[in-house]
């Protein structure tokens, strides 16, 4: 080291001469600290990889680090509430954020907001399962997760004309930078928020939504109902997995057809509402039906005031509804959420499933069943109709042979805004 300070006392430092004791102080400094750098990198990396290793697993085990959204609770049916998860979730997403678990409703919502019976959505879908199939997509939280309950910032969602979807994107974007432990949404529920996603992204949120074993073991138990209907109709005895059936979504009560007139008034269009005598000549001229087959007609029992549903349909057709099939009780045990989603489930496993492109429940039970169909190597069942497994029909859209118009959901759609809120553009 003298040697070098002897050697380097003639030379300029930035232009100084080293003569002073302050230059010739920093000189050595600056040598010090490049020598140190040429000799020892390993400990320099060795300390900034542990420092970033420590920020990762600070990050990793839900500590402050970890932000998260809190939506409002959601309102309205099973399957809009289904769409407002999937669509707060998608919101976390883009947020960078973890979806703190929210509240369902399991009564039906229209304007009695006194009358809501919030329920967790831990009580209807398996919290866990949520998570394990989602992960590295989507993620929920639990409450118990905060670390700091006041580093919190209330977020206003836009309502109204001028709150257009670019704005309501502008405004999420600028929230990607906000560094609250929890962004908290104030206003409207999350199913009436601006919709930005693909349907391969609600979709793959649906996929992760597994009813509890309480409410899917009410679903077996409907379905084994079912199928030993249809044994017992045929002549000769078979067990209840040969016994297929066709679940018919019939959407005739009355909250429906006051919806459904108002919308065709507005859409300038004849073929939202269906007549109990249209569904049942339709469904009887499905193409390549096999019969005898048993049809289960899900319905809102509560809501009909047509007591002949049972009639008029095909030969070789065998209609059941909860008071046939003697499961009544298994309905009214639980509330109208619980109700619709093992209707649903239900729907969802039939060998054929005939719906309204303009009801919500059809569209999100024909998705499931066409993501069924795409893992199978199917990509266009809308020309193959009977001859593939999980096949779907539209019975308010009139196809060949005067029988249901085939039906299979787009995965390439840029939104989801067919399914929620009904048309005709069934992609067959």
């Amino acid at each position: 080291m003298d040697l070098i300070v002897t050697k380097l006392k003639h030379l300029r430092f930035f232009g100084v001469r080293l003569s002073s004791l302050l230059s010739k102080s920093l000189f050595l400094i600056v040598t010090a600290l490049i020598i140190r750098t040429l000799f020892l990198p390993e400990s320099f990396r060795f300390r900034t990889r542990n420092l970033h290793e420590f920020d990762l697993l600070q990050s990793k085990s839900g500590n402050p680090r970890t932000r998260f959204l809190e939506v409002p609770q959601i309102v309205w049916g099973l399957n809009n509430q289904k769409i407002a998860f999937a669509r707060a979730c998608l919101t976390a997403r883009l947020l960078n954020r973890t979806l703190l678990m929210p509240s369902l409703s399991a009564s039906l919502f229209y304007k009695e907001i006194d009358q809501l019976q919030p329920i967790s959505f831990d009580k209807v879908f398996q919290f866990d399962k949520f998570n394990s199939l989602c992960k590295g997509f989507v993620q929920l939280g639990r409450y118990s997760d905060l670390h700091n309950h006041s580093d919190i910032v209330t977020v206003q969602k836009g309502s109204g004309r001028r709150w257009t979807p670019e704005r309501d994107l502008d405004q999420l974007h600028n929230l990607k930078h906000d560094e609250s432990e929890t962004i908290r949404v104030a206003g409207k529920n999350p199913f009436l928020w601006h919709d930005h996603w693909p349907v391969k992204d609600y979709a793959q949120v649906f996929e992760c939504l597994v009813l509890v074993e309480e409410f899917s073991n009410e679903a077996d138990k409907v379905v084994a109902k079912i199928r030993e209907f249809g044994s017992k109709s045929k002549s000769k005895s078979k067990s209840n997995i040969d016994s297929p059936y066709v679940a018919v979504h019939m959407r005739i009560e009355k909250d429906w057809m006051i919806h459904c007139k108002k919308l065709q008034q507005r859409a300038n269009v004849s073929e939202i509402c269906s007549s109990k005598n249209e569904i049942t000549t339709r469904v009887s001229n499905i193409p390549g039906l096999k019969t005898p087959t048993v049809l289960y007609l899900a319905v809102a029992d509560a809501l009909l005031e047509d007591g002949s549903i049972l009639n008029g349909w095909g030969p070789g057709l065998h209609p059941v509804e909860k008071k046939k099939l003697g499961v009544v009780e298994i309905y009214k045990n639980h509330p109208y959420l619980i109700q619709s989603a093992i209707d649903y489930e239900v729907c969802l496993r039939a060998d054929v499933f005939v719906g309204n492109s303009y009801s919500t429940f059809s569209s999100l039970v024909v998705l499931e069943r066409s993501q069924k169909m795409v893992k199978m190597g199917v990509k266009r069942g809308c020309e193959i109709g009977m001859n593939v497994k999980w096949p779907s029909f539209a019975y308010n859209l009139k196809g060949e042979f005067g029988g249901p118009r085939p039906w299979m959901t787009d995965f390439l759609d840029s939104s989801l805004q067919a399914i929620s809120y009904g048309s005709n553009n069934i992609s067959c």
